[in-house]
């Protein structure tokens, strides 16, 4: 078993877990689990209340990662701004990119998803698993920089907003 390096989070730091979001980390504890001695991060998923328990040595493996830095989150309500790009591939193949892009964790691909799934009130409406898509990005999205501006959700949600309804202006 190899040991990877041990990644420098602390107790009450946010965190991005790729595949849930912005967590809080509210502990480090040692388990046995199968008469392993396992350190773990437990994780705190406050919009989804669920608690995730991550061995420490596995934490960078698994793409867990700090909170971008402001210059990140300017770039990516940036990138909002930009065109959609909408590719002329089938929804089967477009969705499931997707998904990669908003599982991946990296603030940047979830941003291009918003802006590629984003619509205003005159263009044609989403179907269901577009809505759901672009819903999850949004909410993701939304909650990094909530944490990184240090404002709440709602407030974080009303500047994204700001710049999706600049673009349309």
């Amino acid at each position: 078993m190899t040991k990877s390096k041990k990644p420098e989070f602390r107790p009450n730091e946010f965190v991005v877990y790729p595949a849930h979001g912005v967590g809080k980390i509210m502990s480090i504890e040692e388990q046995e689990i199968a008469g392993f001695k396992l350190e773990l991060f437990v994780i705190h998923f406050e919009k989804d209340k669920m608690t995730l328990r991550v061995p420490t040595n596995k934490a960078v493996d698994v793409g867990m990662r700090a909170l971008s830095a402001p210059d990140v989150v300017s770039k990516a309500l940036e990138t909002l701004k930009g065109k959609a790009k909408v590719k002329r591939a089938m929804w089967s193949r477009r969705a499931q990119e997707y998904e990669q892009k908003i599982n991946s964790g990296d603030l940047m691909a979830i941003a291009e998803v918003v802006r590629d799934l984003h619509r205003t009130d005159d263009q044609r409406e989403q179907s269901y698993s577009e809505r759901q898509l672009y819903e999850a990005a949004l909410e993701r999205l939304t909650r990094e920089v909530a944490a990184v501006s240090g404002v709440d959700e709602a407030g974080a949600a009303k500047k994204v907003d700001e710049v999706l309804l600049s673009r349309a202006a």
